[in-house]
């Protein structure tokens, strides 16, 4: 699995995807990452471009690896960062309910407000540490 870790220029917010309500995924409701499954052989950035342009109708001309992990199923995690230069309202939200800038309040409160639903959702555990880790080594952002 590759997810990507996109922020603004600011630095001071990053984008979330708010996961469908279906009770066979993981986290459903909760905000998460946009990215997901690579194919088989598909190397991960490769991968996480893929699933960027399927989801949000966008690819970062750059994306940078943060961090891999390995799941308690096996399955490894590549997670990538970088910046997201369109607004928010440039992006095609093809996979999930929502999208929005979660701010750095919104991560340590562990919930984001969801423009579509009117409503407060929680920020997916996961998502959140990883979030916060990047949030913390700032010189590893990117300088676009």
């Amino acid at each position: 699995m590759a997810l990507a870790l996109l922020y603004p220029p600011s630095r001071d917010r990053f984008l979330l995807q708010l996961r469908d309500d279906f009770p066979h995924i993981l986290y459903p409701g909760h905000w998460g990452l946009f990215g997901g499954h690579l194919e088989a052989d598909e190397a991960p950035a490769a991968g996480l471009r893929r699933e960027l342009q399927e989801e949000i109708g966008f690819v970062p001309p750059r994306l940078s690896p943060f961090r891999s992990t390995l799941q308690d199923s096996g399955r490894q995690h590549f997670f990538f960062h970088g910046l997201l230069t369109v607004p928010l309202t440039e992006l095609e939200l093809n996979e999930g309910q929502d999208l929005a800038w979660g701010t750095i309040t919104d991560l340590e409160a562990g919930e984001c407000w969801s423009p579509r639903l009117q409503q407060m959702r929680p920020i997916g555990t996961p998502h959140r540490s990883i979030l916060l880790a990047l949030h913390q080594d700032p010189a590893l952002w990117l300088d676009e």
